[in-house]
């Protein structure tokens, strides 16, 4: 179960603080290929980047350091709610694709949350 976590926490944490990254030092412009950034304002879209970059960290290094690794299920769960919000918001612009993505992401989200507060121990 751990190297199953470790994976999961792995791929996510690395695909948010890249997303991440690219939302908070990108241009408006530069991100408009993705169709939901007409919706919101460049200084919104920066907060997104922030909180998944901070996120994506928050799902490796409490774990990988053994410092607060209590941490590594709180960003699961921000993780969850971010993908939550985010599935709203494709929902009532009709993206349906977009809205499994972040369905799927939950799941993940929702099976580290999970796995490292209530099998931390046994694992």
């Amino acid at each position: 179960m751990n190297i199953a976590l470790w994976i999961v926490q792995g791929l996510l944490g690395a695909m948010f603080v890249l997303a991440g990254a690219m939302k908070a030092t990108q241009a408006k412009e530069k991100l408009a290929k993705m169709a939901w950034t007409a919706r919101w304002s460049a200084s919104t879209i920066k907060f997104i980047g922030v909180s998944e970059l901070l996120i994506g960290l928050g799902l490796i290094l409490p774990q990988a350091t053994g410092i607060l690794p209590v941490l590594t299920p709180v960003a699961a769960i921000a993780l969850g709610l971010v993908m939550v919000l985010a599935a709203v918001d494709h929902a009532r612009s009709k993206e349906m694709k977009e809205v499994v993505v972040n369905v799927v992401i939950l799941g993940l989200a929702a099976f580290v949350a999970y796995g490292r507060m209530c099998c931390s121990t046994s694992c």
